[in-house]
């Protein structure tokens, strides 16, 4: 009989700030890291600030650019190991990202 391995829950919620020219390269190569990014979650967000390159003319008309927040619940220790992938294969400054320390994480019901 083998022990199943045990599942360490999330402790980091890192977001990654993707230009939407950007969104699917970045989700493509999310999808060949399960073992880093098992799951994430899209939220449509819109950047201002002073290095946000406004792409389209109505990016600049309104001095804001379409961005894609994408989250991930994941282990501290996996978050520099996630970056590195990320900025190996994408190394833009156009993409920002951010960790905070994540309170709490859990299910409303159980997984089959």
């Amino acid at each position: 009989m083998t022990a199943e391995p045990a599942l360490t829950t999330p402790d980091c919620l890192l977001t990654l700030a993707v230009p939407a020219a950007l969104e699917e390269d970045v989700l493509d190569l999310l999808c060949t890291l399960p073992h880093m990014a098992p799951g994430f979650t899209l939220v449509p967000a819109q950047g201002m600030g002073a290095h946000i390159h406004l792409a389209s003319s109505m990016e600049q008309v309104q001095g804001r650019a379409r961005r894609v927040l994408v989250q991930l619940a994941i282990v501290q220790t996996q978050v520099e190991p996630l970056i590195d992938a990320l900025r190996k294969a994408l190394p833009t400054p156009q993409i920002a990202y951010w960790a905070a320390p994540l309170l709490a994480f859990g299910r409303l019901g159980s997984l089959p």
